[in-house]
């Protein structure tokens, strides 16, 4: 079984952190895979970073940039990884954006992703029909679970389409907006989890953009399986190196 789908059907709120690959320094790639999981960490998003990103905020946009001026690239994150299933167990996605798969070769990625040990894949610019049509293939052979991801303006109807094409879990967007938000959440967006919620579908929700602290961790996690934390945790290393992870986690749950 897909180490994603195991994690899923553990009982309990999962936490999920993203980070960039190769910031704040290059090589803080794998120090960054082991403070989180040290700590509990149930999942991890690596950023692949690209230029011209269409859903991150400032903070990791920012983030981007500076670990592409680092030297990062596809090539540099998988040598990276070369051995990380010697010391990192909990699930690992790559988050990123299709133009660098793309540029690599999807089918090579795919082989490269499965070799390394990654689980999951999320690229928010690649639709499901392109995916379906031309790609879940090549997913599905290299065990690789793609993650798709909806917000509040995404159709009860599109939403069943992407449930359906699911296997692991639907990445719920908290707001029409990018990356970073710092105002916590307003009755519109309850109701949105509510309204998810009620759907039954057959696929967990894992919530992102929005969750900086205890408060949003719980509220976003009320009515869904887990939460990511982005920009907040970006933040958290910009200030405080990755040598103070821990402090990061220990005050989200």
């Amino acid at each position: 079984m897909n180490r994603i789908n195991k994690k899923l059907a553990e009982d309990k709120k999962l936490l999920s952190i993203y980070f960039t690959a190769g910031y704040p320094k290059i090589e803080d790639t794998m120090p960054t895979l082991e403070a989180l999981q040290q700590r509990g960490v149930d999942m991890v998003e690596i950023g692949l970073p690209f230029s011209d990103p269409l859903a991150d905020g400032p903070t990791i946009q920012e983030s981007s940039t500076h670990a592409l001026k680092n030297g990062m690239t596809t090539v540099k994150l998988f040598e990276q990884l070369k051995n990380v299933r010697e010391k990192i167990e909990i699930p690992l996605i790559i988050m990123g954006y299709f133009n660098p798969v793309l540029q690599y070769g999807v089918e090579a990625f795919c082989a490269k992703c499965k070799e390394v040990g990654i689980d999951g894949i999320i690229l928010p610019d690649l639709p499901l029909a392109e995916y379906e049509a031309h790609y879940k293939a090549i997913f599905e052979e290299n065990d690789l679970k793609f993650i798709f991801l909806i917000t509040p303006q995404t159709s009860e109807e599109r939403i069943r389409e992407i449930d359906a094409a699911s296997d692991a879990f639907i990445y719920m967007v908290s707001s029409a907006s990018t990356t970073g938000g710092t105002g916590g959440f307003d009755a519109i967006q309850h109701d949105y989890f509510e309204r998810i919620a009620s759907l039954n579908l057959r696929n967990p929700q894992i919530v992102g953009f929005g969750i900086k602290d205890n408060d949003t961790f719980k509220a976003a996690t009320k009515n869904a399986k887990g939460a990511i934390i982005g920009s907040a945790f970006i933040k958290h290393i910009t200030a405080q190196g990755v040598d103070k992870i821990g402090d990061f986690v220990s005050k989200i749950r």
